[in-house]
């Protein structure tokens, strides 16, 4: 299933997209919240609900008809990893980390699809990395390794944009302030669901700055994967359904490159992660 969330009329749905339609789910049923965030706390019982929607083939409307959001715009918690790919490790010069390296995004860095990533006046080194970000759908506090993939909901695409001279060059750094920034966090445009994904491990991952591939990767290049992710984080906090957990960027970011290269006004970022999709963003 590839869950999105659309604006059609000025109104605000969640649906389903399939073979270039979108399926208006709440229509289908009116049990089925219309907010992502409420969606998948309703597990295994709305999700169900949703199947029976697609499955009556009513209630679509063609994807051109509609305006894709972010699919979670509201989510408790962004909790991102730094250093996670070993090809990245070996760019940055840096020993992989024995354990995740994490900081958190707030929600007001989120932005959906085609929306304008914002270079902020106050920094000059704004850095481009695409990512795969987890979708909790499952409440949880010290999950077992062995138990973590029965709390994830799906995958999407996301784009961890970065202030390198706020993140790496203020006293005793900041990678907090430098990684959240307004519209600093573009995912999208769905929440596929694991049964769709061969393998989340082993997928293709890249990044294209004004149509020129700067990052080219695979997602079997991470340190951590996705049940040690959810084990570790958990230790902490309890995981809520809608948590989004940006699971780090590959080789071939801007500040690495000889001299850098930083997002400027006028480019254009595309990001995609193999069959979970394609997250397009203007810079300005």
């Amino acid at each position: 299933m590839k869950l999105v969330t659309y604006e059609i009329d000025g109104k605000r749905k969640v649906g389903a997209q399939v073979d270039g339609e979108v399926v208006d789910l709440t229509a289908g049923d009116e049990s089925i919240p219309g907010n992502m965030r409420c969606f998948l706390g309703g597990g295994e019982a709305t999700l169900a609900a949703a199947k029976a929607v697609i499955d009556s083939g009513e209630h679509r409307v063609a994807d051109s008809a509609v305006t894709i959001k972010a699919p979670i715009y509201n989510p408790e918690k962004v909790i991102c990893v730094g250093l996670n790919y070993a090809d990245h490790a070996a760019e940055s010069g840096m020993a992989p980390p024995p354990e995740p390296v994490l900081f958190c995004k707030f929600p007001n860095a989120i932005i959906g699809p085609n929306e304008v990533i914002q270079l902020p006046h106050e920094s000059n080194e704004p850095d481009y990395e695409v990512e795969m970000v987890i979708v909790i759908g499952k409440a949880g506090r010290r999950i077992a390794k062995e138990n973590a993939m029965q709390h994830v909901a799906g995958y999407t695409v996301g784009h961890d944009v970065s202030a390198r001279d706020w993140q790496l060059k203020k006293p005793g750094g900041q990678w907090m302030m430098g990684k959240t920034f307004d519209t600093f966090a573009p995912i999208g445009p769905a929440i596929v669901t694991p049964d769709e994904i061969s393998d989340p491990h082993n997928l293709g991952i890249r990044l294209f700055l004004n149509g020129v591939a700067m990052q080219d990767s695979t997602t079997a290049q991470l340190i951590f994967k996705t049940d040690e992710l959810i084990a570790y984080i958990s230790q902490v906090v309890t995981l809520q359904p809608g948590d989004l957990i940006f699971t780090g960027t590959p080789p071939g970011v801007g500040f690495a490159k000889k001299p850098p290269l930083f997002l400027k006004a006028g480019d254009h970022c595309v990001c995609e992660v193999d069959e979970i999709g394609r997250l397009e963003n203007p810079v300005e």
